[in-house]
């Protein structure tokens, strides 16, 4: 995955240097581990980047990013007692969600597997828009909830600072993935707020009901962002599973139990059984409905050493009841008449939906053997990572909802997203003409494209 090694290092972009005129402002919302994290020593206040790095990823994240839930207030907080989560702020929030590694050697290798809005931010600074006065970032701490009072009043500030910034113009939101979730939440607990700042609403790759083959084996053996030689310069799968236990924003896009799924998602395990002398394998099967009895049994021993200690692990079953009221949230809410919702989602990729564990010929004996065995998934049209039948099932009414052939981040990167955005905001390239919005419903611009592998961000 990571490619395009040598280059020249471009610098920092800057935007123009005079106000910009009869744009409304935009604001990017990021989605799961789309954001830049640094952990922040609370005696000295000096700043280490714990996510994402290449250099030191796996000890960096180990040391400085392993947090435990606690059921009292709502947060995950880092075991690290000495230091503190925080998210940078620098170039009006778009710093924390353009290259998610700005070292030089990334740069300067082009290394575009940390280029996160990258592309989209050049792209609306070439159509006019200027950073601080009608172009904004919003980065967030993702492993809290989508609906902590910190995270609602992060977005609440970055709404009324576009507002003002532009001189009293309404803010056209542009989400992705989790993100989306995140404003679902904002427009149901603070509807009077939304409808105040917002003039239009695009949302990109929005698990809406949630992405079962990703989340379903997140909880179980972790995530591997990148594969062979280069996994080493990255964080373990083992490490992103022992900090996505303890995360709330994961389990709030485990698949939605209340939506009319075509195929209801499975996780499937081949179990070793002995009765009376005699073993057998019998393939178990767990829905959306029965998966956290499979992922209470599975991690019931998991644990992990921090500084020279045990910290036990489980399935947490408080994060699990908060996740569902957070799911109730999520199925009430309604755009507020007025605001034009636009939503783009992937297509054309494989993109996974059952998982399974163990074999016919080489079962599981333990559930707990399930966190240290391979998946296996069945696939379904998606980005791949968010199946189209969830990312289209927003259930507003929306102007246009269209179906994109690109991955999970790579449609942040695609050009025909790029024109779809331009259209719906009314603006184009310096130089060139726009065309108005049209009311077109399941658009979609499909070639076949195969892909195997789950990215979160």
């Amino acid at each position: 995955m990571l490619r395009d090694f040598w280059c020249f290092y471009s610098g920092t972009r800057s935007s123009d240097s005079g106000d910009v005129a009869d744009l409304d402002p935009v604001l990017l919302v990021s989605g799961i581990a789309g954001s830049i994290l640094n952990s922040k020593s609370k005696k000295f206040g000096f700043e280490t980047r714990v996510w994402v790095r290449i250099l030191l990823a796996d000890l960096e994240f180990k040391k400085k990013l392993f947090s435990i839930y606690n059921p009292k207030t709502g947060y995950t907080e880092v075991l690290d007692d000495s230091s503190e989560i925080v998210v940078p702020q620098d170039d009006h929030g778009l710093y924390a969600i353009d290259i998610l590694d700005p070292s030089p050697l990334v740069k300067c290798m082009q290394l575009t597997d940390c280029y996160h809005f990258h592309d989209m931010i050049d792209m609306l600074v070439g159509c006019g828009y200027k950073k601080g006065t009608t172009l904004f970032g919003y980065g967030y701490d993702f492993r809290q909830s989508n609906r902590i009072d910190k995270a609602m009043d992060g977005l609440q500030e970055k709404l009324e600072a576009a507002y003002k910034a532009s001189g009293g113009r309404k803010v056209n939101l542009i989400s992705h993935s989790m993100g989306g979730l995140l404003v679902s939440c904002f427009i149901t607990l603070r509807s009077d707020v939304f409808s105040q700042y917002v003039n239009k609403w695009i949302t990109i790759a929005t698990p809406f009901q949630g992405a079962p083959g990703c989340i379903n084996d997140s909880l179980l053996t972790g995530v591997q962002f990148v594969d062979g030689f280069e996994s080493y310069f990255f964080v373990s799968r083992w490490s992103m599973h022992q900090l996505l236990v303890e995360c709330p924003s994961i389990y709030e896009m485990l698949p939605n139990i209340d939506f009319d799924w075509k195929k209801k998602p499975e996780i499937l395990v081949w179990q070793k059984q002995s009765k009376d002398g005699e073993t057998s394998v019998v393939l178990e099967s767990y829905g959306p409905d029965e998966s956290a009895t499979l992922f209470e049994e599975a991690l019931k021993n998991n644990e992990l050493s921090y500084n020279g200690k045990t910290v036990p692990l489980p399935f947490n079953s408080a994060i699990l009841k908060w996740a569902a009221g957070t799911r109730e949230i999520l199925n009430k809410t309604q755009v507020p008449k007025g605001i034009p919702f636009y939503n783009i989602y992937g297509t054309s990729f494989d993109t996974p939906f059952d998982v399974c564990y163990g074999s016919e010929s080489s079962p599981i004996g333990e559930l707990s053997e399930i966190c240290h065995s391979n998946p296996e998934y069945s696939y379904v049209d998606g980005d791949g990572t968010v199946p189209a039948e969830s990312a289209k099932a927003d259930k507003f009414d929306s102007v246009e909802r269209v179906g994109v052939c690109a991955s999970h981040r790579g449609l942040l990167s695609n050009e025909k997203v790029f024109q779809l955005i331009q259209k719906w905001l009314g603006v184009s390239p310096k130089g060139k003409k726009h065309s108005k919005t049209s009311k077109v419903m399941d658009v979609h611009f499909n070639r076949p494209v195969e892909e195997k592998n789950c990215s979160l961000y």
